[in-house]
């Protein structure tokens, strides 16, 4: 077969655009988490702007990621950034904002009432019980946005070889741009193997996370 012959003689390649491509997505994932999870966290005891940001969120992900790069580009430009991997980081990093964030304030919101009202009665300060308590029961739901996010954006990603990125959305450009299906089909098939395995991988995760024991109230400080 062409694909597969194609491939194998560019092992080497394939290899090294996936890495490219795992370090854009983990680094635009990484940072979403970092400022998603704290801004979910806030959003659940601010019900009443949690809609008006997840709507302002859920409306940045209907801008096409094409489009995104292109309004990125003259912004990022002027300090000289405007092509490479920077543009594509901060377009992944904002299209993982919305199920981060939605999923850590369902969570957080989700925590049985009679829990913290249990732990408020022991003694614990608000930071005892997000951390003794809330977040513990909430990881699971957490960790579904976080899967959510990387597997799309693991397909997003793609589009950072417009922007000079790398990854294996350059199997894909280059196919359609020299009338190539062999490299075209070979990026669209490593995307997709990438997204199931990381899929697989977190959702393994999850899954442990999901039945071990139940949070335990005890007295004590920390």
């Amino acid at each position: 077969m062409p694909i597969l012959a194609y491939a194998l003689d560019n092992w080497d390649l394939i290899l090294r655009l996936t890495g490219q491509h795992v370090g854009l997505v983990l680094t635009a994932l990484g940072a979403a988490t970092a400022t998603g999870v704290p801004l979910g966290i806030a959003l659940a005891r601010r019900p009443a702007i949690a809609g008006a940001v997840i709507g302002a969120l859920s409306a940045l992900t209907t801008v096409p990621s094409i489009a995104l790069f292109g309004l990125l580009l003259p912004i990022l430009a002027i300090v000289g950034q405007g092509i490479g991997p920077l543009p594509a980081v901060i377009a992944v990093f904002l299209y993982a904002q919305l199920p981060i964030v939605r999923n850590t304030v369902a969570a957080i919101s989700g925590v049985d009432p009679m829990l913290r009202d249990a732990a408020r009665g022991m003694g614990m300060t608000r930071r005892q019980r997000l951390r003794r308590v809330e977040l513990p029961l909430a990881v699971p739901v957490i960790l579904a946005g976080i899967r959510t996010a990387l597997v799309t954006n693991i397909g997003v990603m793609t589009i950072a070889a417009y922007v000079g990125a790398g990854g294996l959305g350059v199997l894909i450009s280059r196919g359609i741009s020299q009338t190539d299906p062999r490299q075209l089909v070979t990026g669209a098939l490593a995307v997709s193997l990438l997204a199931v395995l990381a899929d697989l991988s977190v959702l393994a995760v999850q899954h442990r996370l999901s039945r071990r024991a139940p949070v335990r109230l005890e007295a004590g400080h920390g």
